[in-house]
């Protein structure tokens, strides 16, 4: 393999990244345990794409980017599935006696050897490819069932009668309904999807994926076969394929595009049959770290110092899927070490993390989130972690937790950060004991970045720049829209951030049942940073537009 360092002299001479940035990726492969350009990758620094070009120039051969290549599905038929599989490989073209052949490893001299005895080519001419290229093109070469829409109109053809009984009465692996579901899972993964929507309708099913936060319509098919396909859903989560009448919930286990994924299914009955949604999680992603989810310099030095006291309530606030957890996670990871015992209580367990011991909600089994911070006490715990604060016993709980010496990381649902004072005092805590107890409150939001392959100069209508106080005419950043990003003009997002550290006036304010706007004014007059005011410094730095940040936070 080609030594990392041969690499990173590269990335720094074509500019990619300064050695400051390099650096700081070397020390955090060395903590993980990863090779430093799986973290340039992961953190979005270097493109993979990049990298493999990189290494194709070190080593002096040609570059190929799978992701924009024509495969002639001819010569893939000289290499067998496993083979390709093994080696990650492809062919290319031919000229002549020669193969061309993308690689991921073109340093595999046993890959090459048994390539050129299998195609009967004289001489393979290997090609760098990156891994992500690879798998696109496997799978569209190997897993291919034809798009959704040609599925669909198998099945059409095949129509009887008996549509639904023949459709139910044997749902194997190789049955069209299941090609469908495999298709609508790879076309998922494909496309970066959090979740797949199979909504039924009076005449059709509708296919939405929710990729970078929304909600995206990406096909739709028969109501004559909904049954089926929900039924190919159940068998695969191991559900109950009788019961239509009641909510139901599952998990499928499987791999695709390299992830090892953990699917989360829920039926729920409605009007037209049951509608299914799907929540991918990939069991081998990396959580990131706290400096990856997008914090400032002062806002990450203050919410560490906030992390590492002995003791007290740190509360994360935002919406439903505004990246809450993920927050919780990395301040976890952060202060985790052989001298504390981290215990946690959640619904559901989301990741796996080392040697801090998870539990998970149970109501049938009397585990609540207020009866496992009980339980807790009674395991000698340093740190605790309850997923959500929902009633006012857990309320009374975390800070009984917080007062005798404990530091306690919850959620809440509120807008802002100080709306979560007065969500405490309206759950039925005292002010004097919320005030004793809370340290820090931190309230967040999750952007779309702007595609860094096809984002250019702006400007944004009148109304939206007078909206945030910007002179008409100012320009800013945005995606055009590229292959890269599916023509959305934005790939991934990042945190936008506000974080109230609880001082003396603030205190005060919360013992007098101040209002939230009142604390508010008074924590923006000591220096706190609104979720708007964060987002608009990343708007100025190129990372998102001003529409996003306008989407996710209120007038202020």
């Amino acid at each position: 393999m080609i030594q990392q360092e041969k690499i990173l002299e590269r990335v720094l001479k074509q500019g990619l990244l300064d050695a400051e940035q390099i650096e700081k990726a070397k020390k955090e492969a060395a903590r993980v345990g990863q090779p430093t350009e799986v973290i340039l990758i992961r953190s979005g620094l270097v493109g993979e794409e990049e990298l493999a070009d990189i290494k194709a120039g070190i080593l002096g051969l040609p570059y190929v980017d799978l992701n924009n290549y024509r495969l002639d599905r001819e010569l893939i038929k000289l290499i067998p599935e496993k083979i390709s599989k093994k080696f990650s490989v492809i062919p290319l073209f031919a000229t002549g006696n020669a193969l061309s052949v993308g690689m991921v490893d073109p340093q595999n001299i046993m890959a090459i050897d048994q390539i050129r005895k299998l195609t009967k080519f004289d001489v393979i001419d290997p090609v760098q490819v990156s891994f992500a290229g690879f798998q696109t093109a496997f799978n569209a070469c190997y897993h291919s069932h034809g798009s959704v829409d040609e599925i669909v109109k198998s099945i059409e053809k095949e129509k009887s009668p008996h549509m639904q009984e023949d459709l139910l009465g044997e749902i194997t692996e190789q049955t069209p309904v299941s090609k469908l579901v495999d298709n609508l899972l790879l076309q998922a993964v494909q496309s970066r999807a959090s979740d797949i929507h199979i909504e039924p309708e009076e005449t059709i099913v509708s296919v939405r994926l929710r990729v970078d936060g929304l909600l995206h319509h990406i096909t739709t098919f028969p109501l004559t076969i909904q049954s089926a396909v929900v039924s190919r859903v159940k068998i695969l989560a191991g559900m109950d394929i009788t019961e239509n009448r009641k909510p139901q919930d599952g998990k499928i286990r499987t791999e695709l595009e390299g992830k090892d994924l953990d699917i989360r299914v829920s039926t729920f009955p409605t009007l037209f049959g049951e509608n299914v949604v799907l929540r991918l999680l990939d069991k081998r992603a990396m959580l990131p770290n706290l400096p990856e989810l997008g914090f400032s310099k002062e806002t990450l030095e203050l919410f560490t110092k906030l992390i590492t006291r002995p003791h007290g309530i740190i509360l994360v606030t935002g919406p439903t899927g505004s990246g809450k957890t993920t927050t919780l996670y990395a301040s976890l990871s952060k202060i985790n070490s052989e001298e504390k015992n981290i215990v946690t209580i959640e619904d559901p367990v989301e990741f796996v993390l080392p040697r801090i011991r998870q539990t998970q909600v149970n109501p049938k089994a009397g585990i609540t989130f207020a009866n496992g911070l009980r339980g807790f006490l009674r395991q000698d715990p340093d740190i605790m972690m309850v997923g959500e604060i929902r009633d006012r016993e857990t309320v009374e709980m975390a800070i009984q937790s917080a007062l005798t010496g404990h530091l306690v990381f919850s959620t809440l649902h509120t807008n802002d950060a100080p709306s979560a004072l007065t969500r405490l005092i309206d759950m039925g805590a005292e002010p004097f004991l919320i005030s004793s107890s809370v340290i820090g409150i931190l309230a967040q939001r999750l952007v779309r970045l702007n595609c860094m392959k096809c984002r250019e100069p702006y400007t944004p209508p009148a109304e939206v720049l007078r909206s945030v106080g910007l002179p008409e005419g100012t320009q800013v950043m945005h995606g055009k829209g590229c292959p890269k990003c599916n023509q959305s003009g934005f790939s991934g997002r990042t945190g936008i951030f506000e974080l109230m550290a609880l001082t003396d006036e603030i205190k005060t304010l919360v013992d007098t049942r101040h209002s939230a706007v009142d604390i508010k004014k008074k924590a923006v007059e000591q220096g706190m940073k609104t979720l708007r005011q964060d987002g608009l410094e990343k708007v100025q730095k190129g990372l998102t537009t001003l529409e996003e940040v306008l989407r996710v936070t209120e007038i202020e």
